[in-house]
């Protein structure tokens, strides 16, 4: 291949990259549709009953406990939830590291492949979704969660958005927001970018694990709304994109996180 010819194709990679990303994206999406439409579907008439989200009309007693099987379909749910929530917010970073890649191509110095770093990224949001699950479990357990997947206790919800309110203003959000909000800062901060393909991983574990630490919180708020309420699920993509992209993005978190503590301390006392 001639260096002309390399060149051309290393140019194309960014959009190629975009456009898996964007496929990534609807995939995701398809698929939380499809659950959500399964769960309404299967579930409007009989309460004593909750939806396992596998898609085909699955059913079981609220009061029965969890078997395997639906561990791994809950998780899966949060997993696939994941990818579609948080990979649009990643796009800035993926891209530049494709196009960091493309450079040091042309330089005979290559990289490796862009999905390296996105996977390690998706790797750790998938260690949130594992995480998640085992807290879906919990509060399933102890009746603070209907079988519809929403909050079942006012004071329950109104907690949660309490202390999503007051992470709102804490430091750790804003030192992990802030490593979000600049990509290139990041990788400046840890390194550079790294040829090996474990290397790449693990740096894109890194900045997933900094997007865990400032957006997790936000995620508890689907305990609140709904985990399988698409509405809802849009509304916490929104707001991660404006915190994370907007460069008033600290501002925006807090004046959320006010809000938030008003509603749940409304929340609280009304259900007292």
């Amino acid at each position: 291949m001639t260096d002309a010819v390399l060149e051309v194709v290393l140019r194309r990679d960014r959009a190629l990259v975009a456009a898996a990303l964007l496929v990534i994206v609807a995939l995701a999406w398809t698929y939380v549709l499809w659950l959500a439409a399964d769960m309404d579907m299967g579930g409007m008439d009989m309460p004593d009953f909750r939806m396992v989200p596998a898609g085909a009309g699955l059913m079981v007693p609220s009061t029965a406990p969890w078997h395997a099987i639906e561990f791994v379909f809950v998780f899966a749910m949060w997993a696939v939830m994941m990818v579609g929530m948080m990979t649009p917010s990643a796009a800035p970073m993926i891209l530049i590291y494709a196009r960091v890649a493309r450079q040091a191509a042309l330089e005979r110095k290559p990289f490796a492949a862009t999905s390296w770093f996105a996977g390690g990224y998706l790797l750790a949001w998938g260690g949130f979704a594992f995480v998640a699950t085992l807290a879906q479990w919990a509060v399933e357990r102890l009746g603070w969660l209907m079988p519809s997947m929403a909050g079942a206790s006012g004071v329950f919800s109104g907690l949660v958005l309490i202390a999503a309110g007051l992470y709102q203003w804490t430091p750790l959000k804003y030192a992990c927001l802030r490593q979000c909000q600049a990509p290139l800062q990041f990788i400046q901060q840890h390194g550079g970018f790294r040829a090996g393909a474990t290397s790449s991983l693990a740096l894109g574990a890194r900045h997933g694990a900094y997007c865990v630490g400032c957006c997790w919180v936000l995620m508890t708020l689907l305990f609140v709304g709904g985990v399988m309420n698409v509405l809802w699920i849009a509304v916490i993509t929104i707001l991660v994109l404006v915190e994370k992209l907007v460069p008033t993005g600290h501002v925006i978190s807090r004046i959320l996180g006010a809000g938030f503590l008003v509603a749940g301390v409304w929340l609280a006392i009304r259900a007292l």
